[in-house]
């Protein structure tokens, strides 16, 4: 187990997007099996996110919570930044409400899942932005319906459902957090507990490809039916990847935060919420359609760029002063 994990952690970026291109296949080859992936998204992310917070030691979750300069400049970055740019970018599909809202939904909600599975992957500080999540979600329920009628207007906001952000909170963060957590305390004292840790610190890389691949595969179909018209959405969501890319990385130079602490920042500015706010979409009146599956191809977009961010972003912030940055070892 021990050489396979090593395998995967050195080709792990090739196996990612090996993942996506098998996703894109069966979609494709198998339109009729999407329906029954999209059921398994969430089990499948929710394992992931297990996986991954049983690699991060709690006790680091906990001090991350005073680190209030980082908290502070993901707050800003998101909420005050993000919002401008989005508003900027939706104004090329501004013509089309339901590409409009789709946008707008995913751009102006942060992700709080598998960003943290990624940050860990590029040496960021997964633990800290953990820590942000709940800001992060709470801020987002209640700052999204204000930027959606400032941006979209009142008559959108009235048809949205947030619900969905409370189910995404406890499938996604609370059961994984609490099960990794009685695992950790269980590994202190009884032999069983390290062995799930270290087979789950082995299946990261698995894990990952398993989640990309279905979310891929479940989504891919009802993309290319509506190809021509999400084709405008397209070079939307490259900019923002690009933009917020240089945000990331000026805002943590600003903020004079550390290495790892900038990484998880751009990762945190570049990465949308859009497995939560899907279920918003598919819940709106059929004039806006489109929308989920303006979503969809953000995520789609999405994870093509972060395997590249895997790539860059370590690459734009080396380590000097003869530290190392934490390597990118996920469940470690």
């Amino acid at each position: 187990m021990t050489s396979a994990a090593a395998w995967w952690d050195r080709h792990g970026v090739w196996l990612y997007v090996a993942a996506i291109a098998f996703g894109v296949v069966v979609g494709v080859a198998i339109p009729g099996a999407g329906a029954a992936l999209r059921f398994a998204t969430t089990p499948v992310l929710a394992l992931l996110l297990f996986a991954t917070f049983l690699g991060i030691p709690l006790i680091e979750v906990g001090r991350a919570f005073r680190d209030i300069r980082f908290l502070g400049t993901v707050l800003a970055v998101n909420f005050l930044v993000v919002p401008a740019v989005a508003f900027g970018l939706s104004r090329l599909v501004s013509d089309d409400p339901g590409l409009l809202l789709g946008v707008l939904l995913v751009l102006l909600t942060p992700c709080v899942d598998y960003v943290i599975v990624f940050t860990g992957l590029a040496g960021g500080a997964r633990a800290r932005l953990l820590a942000a999540t709940p800001l992060l979600m709470l801020a987002q329920i209640v700052l999204l319906p204000a930027y959606l009628w400032l941006f979209a207007g009142g008559t959108v906001v009235a048809e949205i459902d947030l619900a969905p952000f409370a189910e995404a909170l406890l499938w996604l963060i609370v059961l994984p957090l609490g099960a990794a957590a009685l695992v950790q305390a269980l590994a202190r004292r009884h032999r069983i507990g390290r062995r799930i840790e270290r087979l789950f610190a082995a299946a990261m890389v698995p894990l990952m490809m398993a989640t990309l691949a279905v979310v891929v595969a479940s989504q891919i179909a009802d993309v290319g039916g509506q190809a021509a018209a999400l084709a405008r959405v397209v070079p939307i969501y490259v900019a923002f990847l690009a933009v917020m890319l240089v945000v990331g990385l000026g805002a943590g130079r600003l903020a004079r935060l550390p290495v790892p602490e900038t990484r998880a920042l751009v990762f945190s500015g570049a990465t949308r919420n859009s497995l939560v706010v899907l279920p918003l979409a598919l819940a709106l009146p059929p004039a806006f359609a489109i929308a989920p599956l303006a979503v969809v191809t953000q995520t789609l977009v999405e994870l093509v760029g972060l395997v590249v961010f895997l790539r860059v972003v370590p690459a734009l912030t080396p380590v000097t002063g003869g530290s190392s940055a934490p390597r990118a070892q996920p469940g470690r």
